[in-house]
């Protein structure tokens, strides 16, 4: 076995450097866009009393723009791209395995509510991932979701986002 198969299969190929530059500047560039549009809807110019609302985050949208375009120019038509591997598709796998469910979780935070959000997402990779007997998912996943809304919501009286479970008990 070679070096590169011994570090986690760099054999096998995966995303090079520049490729996550270049993805990087994609998702900063949307970011400053966003920032921008936004800003510039409450006000970007400079009234009689000073800067509007949107002036100061505006501009810095403005240069997350810009930079996000440099970025992206160099990474995808630079001459000094870097084309070694940031990280294989076996690992970048295992980062999808952890991302996915993670952006599934907060999605359903806004409709279950945190509680059973979180209920769910804990029970998921105890079960799938670490293939812990359903009787041990359940009390885990329940119990730490009912300790956690006592002392959050009873205790210190902190309201966390709820749904439609929490609406049944009134809360």
């Amino acid at each position: 076995m070679d070096q590169q198969q011994a570090q986690g299969g760099a054999s096998s190929g995966g995303l090079t450097h520049s490729t996550v530059d270049a993805i990087t500047a994609v998702v900063f560039f949307i970011i400053g866009a966003v920032m921008m549009v936004d800003n510039h809807r409450i006000g970007t110019s400079w009234a009689a009393d000073g800067p509007e609302t949107g002036y100061f985050p505006y501009h810095v949208g403005m240069i997350i723009c810009l930079a996000s375009v440099a970025v992206f120019v160099k990474a995808v038509f630079g001459k000094n791209r870097n084309r070694e591997v940031f990280v294989t598709w076996n690992r970048f796998r295992l980062v999808l395995l952890v991302l996915l469910p993670t952006a599934v979780y907060v999605l359903l935070i806004q409709f279950l509510g945190i509680y059973v959000a979180s209920t769910l997402f804990i029970a998921a990779f105890m079960r799938i991932l670490g293939k812990i007997s359903w009787l041990k998912t359940l009390l885990v996943s329940v119990g730490v979701n009912v300790l956690l809304f006592w002392m959050f919501e009873v205790q210190f009286l902190v309201p966390l986002p709820k749904g439609p479970l929490e609406a049944l008990f009134g809360y």
